[in-house]
């Protein structure tokens, strides 16, 4: 698959990092670097856009290390890019950690996954057919 981009960033464009990563990282492009004090927020933008093929998403995710390590994340995890989005690629960090943390110009901040979607069509019924499961969430199959 291709992907048209823009970078209008200082970095190179991103890469897959091994032959079977499903993701390529985001980084940061910033004139200063930004400092999130815990539980706070912020977007980060990116340089980048894209034109996505019809019935493709991308999705915007945490970097593992950086949530395990620094107790960074993507705050609307995953975050969605529609195949018609033009704009900028846009981050919103979340700092869950109890130190400060300082997103530096060029760090490595989140991944991206391109999967492909599709588009449903609902239909209004009255009743929905019975499973096992039944009406069954938010932790109801249990715990082991």
């Amino acid at each position: 698959m291709t992907i048209e981009i823009i970078n209008k960033s200082k970095h190179s464009l991103p890469q897959y990092e091994t032959p079977l990563s499903a993701g390529v990282d985001l980084r940061a492009n910033l004139a200063d670097s930004v400092t999130l004090q815990p539980l706070e927020r912020a977007l980060i933008k990116t340089g980048l856009f894209i034109a996505l093929p019809e019935g493709y998403e991308a999705q915007v995710r945490p970097r593992s290390g950086l949530a395990y390590k620094k107790g960074i994340s993507v705050l609307n995890s995953p975050g969605t890019i529609d195949a018609d989005y033009r704009g900028e690629i846009g981050v919103i960090l979340v700092n869950i950690s109890n130190e400060p943390f300082v997103v530096e110009d060029g760090e490595r901040i989140a991944q991206m996954v391109v999967a492909k979607c599709e588009q449903a069509t609902f239909v209004a019924v009255e009743v929905l057919n019975e499973t096992e499961r039944g009406e069954g969430g938010f932790g109801s199959t249990g715990v082991k």
